[in-house]
């Protein structure tokens, strides 16, 4: 099951002739993979096995739901156990979920991640690895049409666009530097406004409803792929440094061998032919082993800024 908040995923399936020949092979294809996905669900359920509940937040590219669909089954084959994939519009909720144990795993910015390792709710799982390297940053996008801004600070009185309250690329960047640059980041904009996706930071400055903002440079660069008529419709101004790339993390009360599995199908997907091919719609090289020690950055700001 696919869940999303206040939105439900529904497939639709063809009405097809069945006097038509060639139709019946599709038919009897399509029954086939029905049959193959329902007999372990009715196994698991007649055992009483519990499903794995994982999080999804706009970490990632969180709307490609048949994308997200294929990667909960193959975790669910892998793990010879029923996954259910819990997606939630802001990073507050999937917070408030996996403090409430709601969660087993989730998809997190690093943002939340340091903020739940730091109450010991979570433990570092996987990091994902994204052109080669566990990391990522911030960009500092504008319109394409504005060729004046040079830099954050270039953009005083204007209306600025943030992802999320709890979002480290699309919050805490910019507040961060702008406190650097002896700036109150609550009074330099005339006006700011959640998107609550990074994407839509994207929207929001490509048809000038902002005049600016930061975003997730891992979202930026699949939406050049996916959707460059809309990236080209803005500017990168500045790159900051880089940080740990949003990780895969587990709710510290999972079970030790529940742990080892998942981290083990996630290790082993990029050496997996349908996991490989996974990895590639997702935009990513692989899943590699806990790297505490990247988040160390993002923990920095957080204090600095009065968010710890």
């Amino acid at each position: 099951m696919f869940q999303n908040g206040n939105k439900n995923k529904y497939f639709e399936i063809l009405r097809l002739p069945l006097g038509n020949v060639p139709y019946y092979f599709l038919w009897l294809r399509l029954l086939t993979s029905l049959f193959t996905l329902v007999i372990p669900c009715a196994v698991w359920a007649e055992q009483n096995v519990q499903s794995i509940r994982f999080g999804i937040t706009p970490a990632i590219v969180h709307d490609q739901y048949e994308l997200l669909e294929d990667f909960r089954e193959y975790l669910q084959k892998k793990l010879q156990r029923p996954v259910e994939f819990v997606s939630r519009d802001s990073y507050r909720e999937t917070i408030d979920l996996i403090k409430r144990k709601k969660l087993d795993f989730a998809w997190l910015s690093d943002y939340p991640y340091v903020y739940l390792e730091n109450f010991k709710h979570v433990r570092l799982l996987s990091t994902p690895i994204f052109k080669g390297r566990p990391y990522y940053c911030a960009y500092l996008i504008v319109p394409a049409s504005d060729l004046n801004t040079k830099s954050l600070l270039q953009l005083k009185g204007k209306v600025f666009a943030y992802a999320d309250p709890y979002s480290n690329s699309g919050y805490l960047v910019p507040r961060f530097q702008l406190e650097q640059a002896g700036e109150k980041s609550s009074k330099f904009f005339r006006k700011t406004f959640y998107t609550w996706a990074h994407q839509r930071i994207i929207e929001a400055v490509a048809i000038g409803l902002a005049d600016g903002g930061s975003v997730d440079s891992f979202v930026w660069d699949t939406m050049s792929v996916l959707q460059k008529e809309l990236t080209d419709q803005t500017r990168i101004v500045s790159k900051s440094p880089d940080y740990g790339f949003p990780p895969i993390v587990a709710s510290l009360p999972v079970d030790k061998s529940d742990y080892a599995a998942m981290q083990r199908v996630l290790l082993g997907m990029a050496n997996d032919q349908e996991g490989a091919r996974l990895l590639k719609r997702l935009q990513l090289d692989g899943f590699g082993p806990p790297a505490p020690g990247l988040y160390r950055e993002v923990y920095e700001m957080m204090r600095a800024t009065g968010e710890l």
